[in-house]
């Protein structure tokens, strides 16, 4: 009788794993394509908000205070040579936006100041200029190294008034 207990028992069927399967693979399809869109700035990258982006990753970054008595010192236009072969030039000019009473001391660093930016804009490659976002990186790079020359927190921002590549 032992026998027949054990064959009139049913066998329990294994659950298939396929659908579990389906969604792992969705989800990470889904979080991939999800991630480059965003990265590629198809969808809501706008260009004020790559910058809010920035100054967020670099918080000792001081955010430009639009009221009160500021000045603007133009930064003499520059022409740098990125690609001798090609041939490709880079037009440059900007100016940079300090408070009226540090304006004297800014502008008797200009030299320095024009120095840092030739030199960084001479290692530029022409591939980092072809992203969208290059100008936001390459801005904030430029920001940030004429703040060590003029110290003290003097100049509050760099505006970009010409940046041509040709």
């Amino acid at each position: 009788m032992a026998d027949t207990a054990d064959i009139d028992e049913p066998t329990e069927k294994k659950r298939s794993k396929l659908p579990i399967l389906i969604g792992v693979v969705l989800a990470l399809a889904g979080g991939g394509g999800g991630f480059f869109v965003m990265y590629s700035g198809m969808l809501g990258g706008s260009e004020e908000a790559e910058v809010m982006a920035e100054k967020d990753a670099n918080p000792d970054l001081p955010m430009a205070d639009t009221g009160g008595d500021v000045a603007f010192i133009p930064i003499d236009q520059l022409v740098v040579t990125l690609d001798q072969a090609a041939g490709t030039h880079l037009r440059f000019r900007a100016s940079l936006e300090v408070d009226s009473s540090a304006e004297e001391e800014v502008t008797r660093l200009l030299p320095r100041v024009v120095d840092v930016l030739n030199s960084y804009l001479r290692a530029v490659e022409v591939a980092d200029l072809q992203d969208r976002s290059a100008l936001t990186r390459i801005r904030a790079q430029m920001l940030r190294r004429v703040q060590v020359v003029a110290g003290g927190g003097q100049v509050k921002d760099l505006l970009i008034m010409e940046f041509v590549l040709n």
